[in-house]
């Protein structure tokens, strides 16, 4: 007898555990998982160095420590024009997943639906079945310009009387997508017309290349107090294992969200919080040369996909490319990715793994490119291979 309860069940060991562990086995070159292979800013680092050695290694405030509280207030702010009182309406989390769960726990009774564009990050999935609410997918597709898609008449009708909240990611994992302003509208008057709330996953909210830009869902009218605004470190500051998030909103959601998250993580990583804080209070222009180096890095990998014989979807931000396989015989990602490594030494993710309606991405596997420029290299040589094959 299987002891996993029921719901739990569907799901097994990540594929990004089960790829980076292949990786391991055949010596091959990981960009199957999304983390960088560089430290983040030198005076982050140092900032952790001395909070560890100075006596921050106790539980801080449950909320987070008051100075990264006021540094995520002050950034959201800066960069985005939302005001968020830090006493209250910030609440720090242990990374951005944490958030997105104890959000969804939070909010959602069993049977609510929650409404999520597909491909999506495969803890969603896990976060909605633990609340025992109901995923309603909404499929996105490559357009005529290559850019990700939805179908307006499908997201309308997703919506529908247990629809509880709208959970969204942009910039978009795996697709790199960046939802445009009218799309955003759209889904706007949709959570105002139906009266649910909104659960934003904005980690890449820096990484946006081709002088694109990053628009929150909580800046469009009606929205600030019905939308969860989650962030972090990790992506934008290249510290992925720090796991520290934060969660931005009306105080009745974050109080609500604190309830929940003080009975999973209670608090967490008390002398990286100070670090983080550091961080955040960078100038413009960290980020400014962090996204070009990204945007290089995308180009490099681009290249190297395109001479191998892949069909390229160029990402407009994140740290990820989808490739379509097809022109290189491949119909299955999963089989594709399995064998990538015996063909040419790289190790890849299938897309097909993040949709509900997997015919929709089995044709199609994701590259990480936030690694070092030599490691790209290598992987684009073995990548050769393929197209010589």
């Amino acid at each position: 007898m299987d002891p996993l309860v029921a719901r739990m069940q569907p799901f097994g060991t990540t594929i990004f555990a089960e790829m980076s562990a292949l990786a391991v086995r055949t010596g091959a070159v990981n960009l199957g998982q999304g983390f960088p292979d560089t430290d983040g800013p030198p005076g982050m680092l140092d900032a952790a160095a001395k909070a560890l050695q100075t006596g921050a290694n106790q539980y801080p405030p449950g909320p987070g420590i008051p100075a990264l509280r006021s540094a995520i207030a002050d950034h959201q702010s800066t960069f985005w024009g939302l005001e968020y009182d830090p006493d209250g309406e910030v609440l720090v989390t242990a990374g951005a997943t944490e958030a997105i769960t104890a959000a969804i726990l939070a909010l959602c009774e069993p049977g609510d639906e929650v409404i999520c564009f597909e491909p999506y990050y495969d803890s969603y999935a896990a976060a909605i079945a633990l609340a025992g609410a109901v995923r309603r997918p909404v499929t996105l597709r490559p357009g005529s310009d290559g850019r990700y898609e939805f179908d307006a008449a499908a997201l309308r009708a997703a919506f529908g009387p247990r629809t509880r909240l709208v959970l969204l990611n942009s910039p978009h994992n795996p697709t790199g997508k960046v939802f445009t302003r009218d799309e955003l509208a759209l889904i706007a008057r949709l959570c105002v017309s139906h009266d649910v709330y909104a659960v934003t996953d904005e980690v890449y909210e820096h990484l946006i290349f081709d002088g694109g830009s990053h628009v929150p869902l909580a800046t469009l009218p009606g929205m600030r107090d019905r939308t969860l605004q989650i962030s972090s470190a990790g992506k934008t500051f290249s510290c992925t294992g720090w796991k520290v998030g934060w969660a931005c909103g009306p105080v009745e959601l974050v109080s609500a969200v604190l309830r929940v998250k003080q009975f999973l993580t209670f608090v967490n990583a008390a002398p990286l919080q100070p670090a983080v804080a550091y961080a955040l209070s960078l100038p413009r222009s960290y980020y400014e040369e962090f996204r070009a180096d990204l945007q290089a890095k995308r180009d490099r990998l681009i290249g190297g996909l395109t001479e191998a014989g892949f069909s390229v979807l160029v990402p407009e931000g994140t740290y990820f490319v989808t490739a379509d396989i097809t022109g290189l015989g491949g119909t299955d990602g999963v089989e594709f990715c399995r064998e990538l490594p015996a063909r040419c030494g790289v190790v890849a993710v299938p897309s097909q793994v993040f949709y509900d309606n997997v015919a929709a991405g089995r044709h199609l596997v994701r590259f990480a490119f936030c690694k070092k420029p030599e490691v790209l290299d290598e992987a684009v040589s073995r990548l050769r291979r393929l197209a010589s094959a």
